[in-house]
């Protein structure tokens, strides 16, 4: 599996477990909930770690892996459906545009 295919299943996994504690907090299942909301965290943190600091655009996602690690607090907190569908609609745009990179790149 080249990093760009293990990349891309990793924000499928985490749109995933986005999904399924917004349909956890729907059902009132307060454990699928709490699992999700943490292997979400555990998705982007290491995200976050295996960053390869070498490229400029390293810094703007650490940065951006920080506030979806601080929407899963709220999100943990508050129990908002509208922050879980709000920060999945940012995970799925930056996984498409890592997509589209990788289709670039092997072009």
């Amino acid at each position: 599996m080249t990093a760009s295919e293990m990349l891309l299943l990793l924000f499928d996994e985490l749109v995933k477990r986005l999904t399924r504690a917004e349909l956890a907090l729907e059902v009132k299942d307060q454990e699928l909930f709490r699992q999700s909301v943490i292997r979400s965290r555990e998705i982007v943190q290491y995200l976050k770690a295996t960053l390869n600091r070498s490229y400029a655009i390293s810094r703007e996602l650490s940065v951006m892996y920080d506030f979806f690690i601080y929407e899963l607090g709220r999100i943990e907190a508050g129990r908002n459906p509208k922050v879980i569908e709000e920060l999945r609609g940012l995970v799925e745009e930056l996984r498409e545009a890592f997509r589209e990179a990788s289709r670039m790149l092997s072009n």
